[in-house]
């Protein structure tokens, strides 16, 4: 079947066995009892979900397979020249559960390589929308096109075993991560160059070529794709994307769907497109204050003044994490070993010293510490990607490694169909009734 693949399978049925014996055992067990508030509230903190690829620690930030960030930093393989882990590897890890060799990342980059031809069609499905079409929407437009690709609704549909979904499963992931970077750059090119388009290179890797196709040729940029794309794929299944892809896939729509699911949540202002809003918070403020390097004492006003009109800090905040997201400090680290003399970096810096104190003081905000988003965006127009909208399609790209590593899973392990069950308000005021009349 392919080394990966093989490796795979021999992992999934372990677990699966590993899985059905704690059901067997340990299945009327509750896990928590759930307040009322969290069934209004966006389910926040309920327990439903089972991810394998990531879990995300109040006080520890993500960890991939345990592992942290700074972690896979430190001990995922790396390109030849670089210091920042490769993507690939990552995938690896979250798929297999081990950490890979510089053997498994270089076979991955390869089958990646070979995979990544796009079909015209899909092009011709980009060139359809208005140049002035948001990225996201022409992203996610050309991952419903690519489904006409889909080994596994073909197979479906010709009658397969249940033993055999992710097998199809795995297929189309892989094909569908290789095809990724190769269409988010053609968006880019035409929406931003003109479609001035640039052709991949099958001798660099996911992250690098991804960066070359684009038009950034920095080593510096390579790297930070390499940390981006990363840090970027996965934080556990609850979040909208990790979610809604799993949702869909659990109807068993085929990856492609099931991702451009995942997409078109990421898409909105609550997730995906919180780092463009970072800065164009920074933008607004250098501009009301007349300068492109406002000091600590300007930003706390301006950090109030935002708060006094009913508005968030941007980038601040997170509805799990009660520290400084490591993710954060991983970009941190990257820019002051790459452009520590960017003035919109230092302004990121200089709010990350002032905005937890302000924000703790309001006593309303139970975690007053930068996300990633608070500096992915600076360092992105430190190199010249300065096409703000664009930056979700990029978070895109990334976020596909877990997401669909996880959706493997999910056929490998038999997973059913999800479906939560709902009450209504006139159930709950009749129960709550008939407590307070008991009581």
């Amino acid at each position: 079947m392919g080394y990966l693949k093989d490796l795979f399978k021999e992992k999934s049925d372990v677990h699966g066995k590993e899985i059905k014996a704690i059901i067997e055992k340990y299945g009327n067990r509750k896990v928590e009892d759930v307040l009322l508030a969290q069934v209004y509230q966006g389910m926040r903190g309920i327990t439903g979900l089972v991810t394998e690829t990531s879990l995300l620690d109040a006080n520890e930030g993500i960890r991939f397979r345990g592992y942290s960030i700074p972690e896979l930093r430190e001990k995922l393989p790396k390109a030849e020249t670089g210091n920042e882990p490769l993507p690939e590897g990552l995938f690896h890890l979250m798929l297999i559960g081990d950490l890979p060799t510089q053997n498994d990342v270089e076979h991955i980059s390869a089958v990646w390589a070979r995979r990544s031809h796009v079909p015209n069609y899909v092009f011709s499905v980009i060139e359809a929308f208005p140049i002035s079409a948001h990225p996201m929407t022409q992203f996610t437009a050309a991952i419903v096109a690519l489904q006409t690709e889909s080994k596994f609704a073909k197979a479906y549909n010709d009658g397969i075993s249940k033993k055999e979904y992710w097998s199809y499963v795995y297929e189309d992931t892989m094909t569908l991560i290789a095809r990724l970077p190769r269409v988010a750059a053609y968006i880019y090119r035409r929406k931003y160059r003109n479609g001035d388009h640039i052709q991949p290179d099958g001798m660099l890797d996911w992250a690098g070529n991804f960066a070359h196709m684009l038009g950034f040729e920095d080593e510096g940029f390579k790297e930070l794709m390499r940390l981006y794309l990363t840090i970027h794929a996965d934080h556990e299944g609850g979040n909208v994307s990790a979610h809604a892809t799993h949702l869909v896939g659990s109807a068993l729509s085929d990856p492609y769907l099931s991702f451009a699911a995942g997409m078109t949540g990421l898409a909105g202002p609550l997730h995906g497109l919180a780092n463009q809003e970072v800065v164009r918070w920074i933008e607004e403020m250098c501009k009301e204050l007349d300068t492109d390097a406002p000091n600590k004492e300007q930003i706390a006003e301006y950090i109030k003044k935002t708060l006094l009109e009913g508005k968030v800090v941007p980038g601040y905040g997170h509805a799990v994490l009660r520290k400084t997201d490591p993710r954060f400090v991983a970009q941190m680290e990257f820019a002051k070993r790459h452009c520590p003399e960017s003035k919109m970096i230092q302004t990121v810096w200089n709010i990350y010293e002032v905005a937890p104190t302000i924000l703790e003081n309001t006593g309303k905000i139970k975690n007053p510490w930068p996300n990633v988003d608070a500096h992915s965006g600076a360092l992105l127009k430190h190199y010249g990607l300065v096409e703000e909208d664009f930056y979700t399609v990029m978070f895109g790209v990334s976020r596909a490694l877990g997401v669909l590593a996880s959706l493997c899973w999910d056929r490998a392990l038999g997973f059913p169909i999800e479906r939560p069950k709902s009450i209504t308000t006139e159930w709950v005021k009749k129960n709550i009734a008939k407590e307070e009349a008991v009581a």
